[in-house]
């Protein structure tokens, strides 16, 4: 007689303290985990990396920022508090996870996911809006006991006895049930995407506002810098930004592409800055500018219509004023066409 072999189940991993207690539960009744990672322009899976190394999770990774960006264009289910799409996100992860478990054979989809902890996705209406978007049923094993039995229990895959029934925002019960289990160094619910934050939610909506066509090169360089949009003759919108570090303009180097320029401080050490969307012009030259020691955002016009010159120009001025040992001296910006 064949042995039966252990239900296998597939686990959204975050990284954070839910999800690992999710894989923990599941675990403890027997049924084999993999965990599965998203990653985009807006998120990534570093801290998932760490919790499948340090609690020897099977991890695999899958890029869906094409899908995002279109689901941040036009989100079906609307945007939380700032440009998240947080239903709309997590019914395509859930989806694309369930292609994962057909192909591969797992018997459950699973999420570390609490009701109420999150208003505008994690109530009883947002997990159901969820299924219908994503065709999947998902057991969420921390908050399963307050939520309609699924399929996965009455097969008996999952067992809803020992399944849990935590609501809300609260940590208490999740903090026992990490000492229960040996959980220690886990990362803070809060943050993790890019989408959540007010500053970067802001870059991103005149990005969609000026160029509705962006793509995930263009979302990337918001990352980067510091972000200034210049008017161009016929109407259209210039991006320039400029590294704040070291790390900054290494990341602007890698993400430049064909027709962009790139500017330089020569012999000072200073910001990269990066301009998009420019006329090109085999005709760049390096400039050579005496930087005030103040600029007055105001005297650089940059909501008057400027034809690429003038454009050259404004971003070579400020790439020296940033650059603090450049102010008040006269220097030499080198100026690379891509």
């Amino acid at each position: 007689m064949p042995l039966k072999t252990k239900p296998r189940a597939i686990v959204l991993l975050s990284g954070g303290l839910d999800s690992l207690l999710a894989v923990k539960i599941l675990q403890a009744q027997g049924i084999e985990t993999t965990g599965v990672c998203f990653k985009s322009s807006f998120y990534g899976c570093a801290k998932a990396r760490i919790a499948a190394d340090k609690f020897g999770i099977e991890l695999k990774e899958i890029d869906i920022s094409e899908e995002i960006l279109s689901l941040v264009k036009n989100p079906p289910s609307g945007y939380g508090k700032n440009l998240n799409p947080c239903i709309d996100c997590h019914a395509l992860m859930i989806k694309r996870a369930g292609e994962v478990a057909d192909r591969e054979g797992y018997d459950v989809v699973a999420t570390g996911e609490v009701l109420g902890q999150r208003p505008f996705s994690q109530n009883k209406q947002a997990l159901s809006r969820v299924k219908a978007l994503s065709g999947r049923e998902v057991l969420r094993p921390l908050s399963a006991k307050l939520l309609r039995e699924t399929e996965i229990e009455k097969t008996g895959i999952a067992r809803r006895g020992k399944l849990l029934a935590i609501s809300g925002r609260t940590r208490e019960e999740q903090i026992k049930l990490a000492d229960k289990y040996g959980i220690k160094d886990y990362p803070s619910p809060a943050g993790g995407c890019l989408l959540t934050d007010p500053e970067f939610s802001q870059r991103l909506l005149k990005l969609l506002e000026y160029w509705p066509k962006c793509g995930t090169n263009d979302i990337e360089l918001l990352k980067y810098g510091r972000v200034f949009w210049l008017n161009k003759e016929g109407g259209q919108k210039t991006l320039l930004v400029i590294g704040r570090h070291k790390d900054d303009n290494g990341n602007l180097e890698r993400l430049a592409r064909k027709s962009d320029v790139i500017l330089e401080l020569k012999g000072i050490a200073g910001p990269t800055a990066l301009i998009r969307n420019i006329k090109k012009s085999k005709n760049i030259e390096n400039l050579i500018l005496k930087i005030p020691k103040k600029i007055m955002m105001a005297e650089l016009k940059l909501d008057r219509a400027k034809n690429s010159r003038e454009i050259i120009n404004t971003a070579a001025f400020l790439t020296g004023y940033y650059a603090v040992k450049a102010r008040g001296k006269k220097v030499n910006i080198s100026i690379k066409l891509i």
